[in-house]
């Protein structure tokens, strides 16, 4: 099998495009095409649908692109694998989340775990919810962990825990005497919402939908800390949960139930090894320790 071919095809799928895989890799288009030209007559097999510029995954081709992904990221790592087998040195454990849990959650738990297990390695990847599935399909991690729905339903998702989805005001707004706030409290404040393309955002909307409320966007950020940062900084308001939400971000926070309510699940998943590593049931352990512990009265 031709590795070039193969990095070119998966590059393809995940860019959107042959002209942006080209950019992405740093080949021409003439070679591009090539190269994949190459992979479908070795297998016999056709991977895209050609369509003047365009190059649509066919059925084949997308049922390939996660075995691909595998293995082109088991070459990756193959210089790390030898290096442990040749030292007998233990590989690092690893944690794969996307961006909103790292602050709240998973690095209060990674702590927790470094002083029950001073001597271990720990290596946290953090990709952004629509890209998670593919470091799912890397390997990546030992332990992951999302929001649901989950990002890839061939998961095996454990429920971890879950929250009422929350306001976060400045601590000194007129609307922290409320302990209750609805869509008409905040008609006049501007909000600053997180990105359509968010968990977080469809679930509040698909619940104002449904209590036929709607919020006005004043501003909008792809990351739940930069929304926090603007509320602190009087710029509107925005919102949180309990569990996401560390101490350190929750200075200068007034943080109050919400109506309509919307309820976030969390949840966990393994990688599909038969010798998982020894540190995986501990760090589970320990995350739905932290989950278990967060009550509403750490911000008040």
């Amino acid at each position: 099998m031709n590795l070039k071919s193969l990095r070119v095809f998966v590059s393809t799928i995940e860019e959107g495009s042959l002209a942006q895989a080209c950019k992405k890799i740093n080949l021409s288009q003439p070679a591009a095409s090539r190269l994949i030209k190459i992979l479908e007559n070795e297998f016999k097999v056709q991977l895209f649908h050609r369509d003047r510029k365009q190059m649509i995954p066919t059925h084949l081709g997308e049922a390939f692109y996660p075995q691909a992904v595998r293995i082109l990221a088991s070459i990756n790592d193959l210089p790390d694998l030898f290096k442990y087998i040749s030292t007998n040195e233990e590989p690092p454990f690893r944690i794969i989340c996307h961006p909103r849990l790292v602050e709240g959650l998973i690095v209060p738990a990674m702590a927790k775990l470094i002083k029950l297990e001073p001597n271990l390695k720990v290596k946290l990847e953090v990709h952004p919810r629509r890209y998670l599935g593919r470091g799912i399909m890397h390997e990546l991690h030992d332990v992951g962990v999302c929001t649901l729905p989950s990002p890839d339903q061939k998961l095996g998702i454990q429920p971890l825990t879950q929250a009422d989805m929350m306001v976060a005001l400045p601590e000194n707004h007129p609307l922290n005497k409320k302990l209750i706030l609805t869509p008409q409290d905040l008609v006049n404040v501007p909000y600053v919402a997180l990105e359509d393309t968010t968990n977080m955002r469809k679930l509040l909307d698909g619940e104002l939908a449904k209590a036929n409320e709607w919020l006005k966007i004043t501003h909008e950020v792809s990351t739940s800390t930069s929304a926090l940062h603007l509320v602190k900084k009087g710029l509107g308001f925005t919102f949180t949960d309990i569990i996401t939400l560390s101490p350190s971000e929750a200075q200068g926070l007034a943080i109050r139930k919400w109506a309509p309510k919307v309820n976030i699940e969390f949840g966990y998943f393994v990688s599909n090894t038969k010798q998982p590593h020894r540190a995986r049931n501990i760090f589970i352990n320990i995350l739905k320790e932290i989950c278990a512990s967060r009550s509403i009265e750490l911000f008040d």
